[in-house]
């Protein structure tokens, strides 16, 4: 683990304070809560930093009820939470190990570092092989998994709670010593397995919110992973709908993860597919539509192709209680 000068704030006011001089003195830092995502990459010397604030002290960042969740909530506390939507709620308790779980953040799940097999190993690994554009941006290092192009990282995004929340409407608050600004979860990701999301330095996330009508939204969340506990998805699709008194479908939301730099969320796919509702029949297509829509790479364990596959028959599966009612 490469040394780093650790400080605990406990208020945003004292945080505000810390990160406001160390960006004023020109020196980097990260935030920290649970530590399950950043603490292993700092110990593979990845993007580490000489400064960490943590965030984990500040009893504000913990409020949970079913309209708005902090960004120091436990995934576990999240996932057992009576408040909680219960497809969310799914999502969280398919996250990891409960170890990991009890530690890990919602904030730090939204914000979890994209991951590559070309990255994400130690630093006598990377040596071995020579750099890659993500790990030494900026010297010209080439992509391992792209060649002959360093422009753009395609590391893939890996967590689970954010095509779920996406589906449900979920805003996202940021604030730093230079203000407060918020916007649909959807636009906080950017399509750069590097910057990942529109955080600027020095901004962090205090909370999501979800929308009053949350609990109308029924639906499911599917994975793949290698195994059922510890390892990041593969592909994760969350299907979310509201119905009409007739059972007829009113509104309909889909969105995906593990498969790209960024969660996407279908709007097109969904849409057609509402204008002529034919059960099994739709859903199908829709599988088949989500299927196409996807880009993953070879950058995680199963290939591209078997990712795409599955991600239709995962779509179909997060469909299985529409189709009983």
């Amino acid at each position: 683990m490469p040394p780093f000068e650790l400080y605990t704030p406990d208020s945003i006011e004292q945080a505000l304070e810390i990160s406001g001089n160390l960006s004023r003195e020109n020196k980097e830092f990260d935030w920290i809560a649970g530590g399950t995502d950043l603490l292993p990459n700092y110990k593979w010397h990845i993007n580490s930093k000489n400064y960490v604030i943590s965030l984990s002290s500040i009893d504000e960042l913990r409020k949970l009820n079913n309209v708005h969740i902090g960004a120091t909530v436990s995934i576990y506390d999240l996932a057992n939470s009576p408040t909680t939507h219960p497809v969310l709620a799914k999502a969280a308790n398919s996250i990891a190990s409960v170890m990991i779980r009890r530690s890990g953040t919602v904030g730090g799940n939204i914000c979890l570092d994209t991951r590559c097999y070309w990255l994400n190993q130690s630093e006598t690994w990377r040596e071995s092989i020579d750099w890659c554009h993500k790990c030494d941006c900026g010297t010209g290092a080439d992509c391992r998994v792209i060649p002959n192009q360093n422009t753009l990282c395609v590391a893939t995004y890996q967590a689970d709670l954010a095509p779920v929340l996406m589906c449900l409407g979920a805003e996202i608050h940021l604030l730093s010593h230079k203000g407060k600004r918020s916007m649909k979860l959807e636009d906080f990701f950017e399509l750069d397995g590097i910057k990942r999301n529109v955080l600027f330095p020095g901004e962090f996330i205090t909370h999501v919110s979800i929308p009053n009508d949350s609990a109308e939204w029924i639906g499911d969340y599917q994975k793949l992973r290698q195994r059922d506990s510890w390892d990041f998805p593969e592909a994760g699709v969350a299907v979310l709908w509201k119905t009409n008194p007739d059972n007829t479908i009113k509104d309909l939301r889909i969105a995906t993860t593990g498969l790209e730099s960024i969660p996407a969320i279908h709007h097109k796919e969904v849409g057609e597919a509402l204008t002529s509702w034919k059960g099994e029949d739709s859903v199908d297509d829709l599988a088949d539509s989500i299927r196409k829509a996807v880009k993953p790479v070879q950058n995680t364990w199963f290939s591209p192709n078997y990712r795409k596959k599955m991600v239709k028959v995962l779509t179909k599966r997060a469909f299985g209680n529409l189709l009983v009612e």
